[in-house]
């Protein structure tokens, strides 16, 4: 597989789906399908043993949650209304033993408990002049992807090209960023499904010596009236699970916990859980 994530549409006679190749990830992740569960679990896997993956990656319905269950899968994690209104179970299957261990998952279960006792935050916090809010467009691409490559040593899509970045933006994802003395120093994204009408929350970045003021909740809500606006109200966001500030940023944000998806993706410097958070913005 290309190091890049390569998406394909598969279609025969009984069935069609739309996978994501993620080789960098090691993993492969079925977007979308229609027909025959079994003859599609079967082209599956056999792409996970044609690439190499260690997980497979389903984005199921509900009306299919035995099939799944009945082919050795899980589900990990839950996006509700992800499909114009119906809900999404991420189901997933592992390949390798060492794919399926992991470490942390008591401390993270402690954290998210910890997480569910924060109050809501009293007021709004607004930072200091100096930092101004904007929208990104492509000729911001090269302070973006500096940004990312300030942050993150390893990141699960090679956001520190800025032409990975630039493809994004006319493919449809907004970001929105913190400017502070002519370099960004915060941004975020919402990458938007356009057919289903839904729109993941990612690529959120912060410089250290920035994070005291709440950059990320303010780029957040702003993504959020911006979806609003686009008539998109299926939001989520995928978070490392071992980050205490990010979780307790979109649980006070509004956001619900809907499950954890085991050694998910590469990120900072090693395979990672990560938690699914989902907010109905109807509701705002």
């Amino acid at each position: 597989m290309s190091q890049l994530p390569v998406t394909i549409c598969l279609q025969e006679l009984t069935f069609n789906m739309e996978v994501c190749l993620d080789s960098f990830n090691k993993r492969i992740r079925c977007d979308d399908y229609r027909g025959n569960i079994q003859l599609i679990i079967n082209k599956l896997e056999e792409l996970v043993h044609e690439h190499h993956a260690e997980k497979l990656i389903i984005k199921g319905r509900s009306e299919d949650i035995l099939a799944f269950y009945e082919q050795g899968f899980q589900p990990e994690a839950i996006v509700d209304r992800y499909f114009h209104g119906t809900d999404a179970w991420f189901f997933t299957k592992f390949y390798t033993s060492d794919r399926k261990k992991n470490e942390h998952w008591m401390t993270e279960d402690g954290m998210i408990h910890s997480i569910y006792q924060l109050e809501a935050p009293s007021q709004k916090i607004f930072p200091p002049k100096e930092y101004t809010l904007k929208k990104a467009e492509t000729s911001d691409a090269e302070k973006l992807s500096a940004l990312y490559r300030q942050v993150f040593q390893i990141y699960p899509t090679p956001l520190n090209n800025p032409e990975y970045v630039k493809k994004t933006m006319n493919d449809g994802t907004i970001y929105y960023t913190f400017y502070y003395k002519g370099e960004i120093v915060s941004a975020a994204s919402a990458e938007i499904n356009s057919f289903y009408k839904n729109a993941e929350l990612t690529d959120c970045a912060t410089l250290t010596e920035h994070r005291k003021y709440g950059l990320m909740k303010l780029l957040l809500q702003e993504l959020e009236q911006e979806l609003i606006r686009n008539g998109i109200f299926c939001a989520y966001s995928i978070a490392r699970s071992l980050s205490f500030g990010m979780n307790a940023a979109l649980y006070q944000l509004g956001y619900k916990y809907r499950g954890r998806l085991m050694n998910n993706v590469f990120i900072y410097d090693k395979l990672e859980n990560m938690n699914m958070w989902v907010k109905n913005l109807a509701n705002c």
